[in-house]
């Protein structure tokens, strides 16, 4: 018997049982769809973060104090961060939560107080007005720059440009709103207040400074500029590395790709668990299928059939049966992905590589587990097949 007549029979057998091949296969549907859907919600999942990190531009550097007992910064420290060759500008950030009201709607929102290189470090855009600057810091003006939810929120009907708000009872003037940024890691960033560094500092009645953002002149001074911001603090803190941490924008992607490949790996993992019990499905129904079909063997191998043809029978029943499975679970699992990212926020990363490994890995649950049944269907002995009832 030759491979095309060999599945031929498969079909045939697979066809005249059709409601039992359908629950063979679903254990190979189940796991080959399972581990599409799964895997690529994971790669979209660490495509959205990579994707958020960029946006904040590459050449980003973030000076972070743990600890502002041990390490307080202050404004006139700042400076020597601005004559360090490579690094073009400098963005303090003092942060804190506040009421904001103006007559008719109240919000607490987090308030940051910096500089004006803060709208070029963290690559912001104005949809009104205009942002703070220098002289504002300078001379501690009372005006503050709103997100684009905290605009909505005081001012849901009118332009919020040249109106007052009252923070801690003290009346600010409005002189711009940002365009939205959404939510990056987990924290929105439109439902905030931007004052001068200077004006907040008196609001939070801190001095400290916990964050200061750097932008370096280029992509390939990012690295010297990391070491020579180090280098300051080191001067200006020795012996306090632990409370203050220095990053970059790949530092912080390089660290949550690795986690978010983690995750999709566990992911894909657990998703595979499905397509091997879908395997010893196919090895149970296949060994009900030898002793069903006893009495065929036996008369298969009394008229001239080999045990190669016996084995070879049984195996591509069992392979048909995880291809025709693993198809169907390909078509399902791109199906529920595509609808997934449709009715959804989810980003889903299709990955053909993913989709051939998963189809595959099916193909091979067919071969491995059917072997045991169709080794076992062609060493019957003709004679005892025979006598079967």
């Amino acid at each position: 018997m030759n491979l095309v007549e060999s599945i031929k029979m498969a079909l045939k057998s697979i066809k005249s049982n059709k409601i039992r091949a359908i629950l063979t296969m679903l254990g190979i549907i189940i796991g080959v769809a399972s581990v599409i859907t799964l895997v690529g919600v994971g790669q979209g999942s660490s495509q959205s973060v990579t994707d958020e990190i960029g946006s904040l531009g590459t050449n980003l550097i973030t000076l972070s104090v743990n600890d502002t007992e041990s390490v307080q910064l202050k404004d006139d420290q700042i400076l020597e961060f601005q004559e360090l060759n490579g690094i073009s500008e400098v963005a303090p950030v003092v942060t804190g939560r506040i009421n904001a009201k103006n007559q008719e709607n109240t919000a607490q929102v987090s308030i940051t107080g910096t500089t004006s290189s803060y709208l070029s470090v963290r690559n912001l855009t104005l949809s009104q007005g205009r942002f703070i600057t220098d002289m504002d810091d300078e001379l501690r003006q009372k005006v503050v720059v709103l997100g684009s939810t905290t605009a909505d929120t005081l001012f849901p009907s009118e332009n919020p440009v040249g109106q007052s708000v009252q923070i801690e009872g003290v009346s600010f003037q409005v002189v711009g709103v940002l365009e939205s940024v959404g939510t990056s890691l987990g924290t929105s960033g439109d439902n905030v207040i931007i004052a001068p560094l200077s004006t907040t500092q008196r609001i939070t009645q801190s001095t400290t400074i916990g964050t200061v953002y750097f932008q370096a002149e280029s992509e390939d001074y990012v690295n010297r500029a990391m070491f020579q911001v180090q280098g300051v603090m080191t001067t200006l803190f020795p012996n306090s590395n632990d409370y203050y941490s220095v990053s970059s924008q790949e530092d912080l992607m390089e660290t949550m790709t690795s986690v978010s490949d983690t995750m999709t790996l566990m992911l894909g993992g657990i998703a595979s668990i499905s397509l091997l019990v879908g395997g010893i499905g196919i090895m149970n129904i296949m060994l009900v299928s030898v002793s069903e079909r006893t009495k065929e063997i036996g008369i298969r191998k009394a008229i001239g059939a080999n045990r190669r043809s016996i084995l070879l029978q049984f195996l591509i029943e069992a392979v048909v049966l995880s291809t025709l499975g693993g198809l169907i679970g390909v078509v399902i699992g791109l199906g529920v992905s595509k609808l997934m990212e449709v009715f959804s926020s989810i980003t889903i990363s299709y990955s053909p590589s993913v989709t051939l490994l998963a189809f595959l890995f099916s193909l091979l649950i067919g071969v491995v587990f059917g072997v045991f049944p169709a080794n076992k269907a062609s060493k019957l002995n003709p004679i005892q097949a025979l006598r079967q009832e």
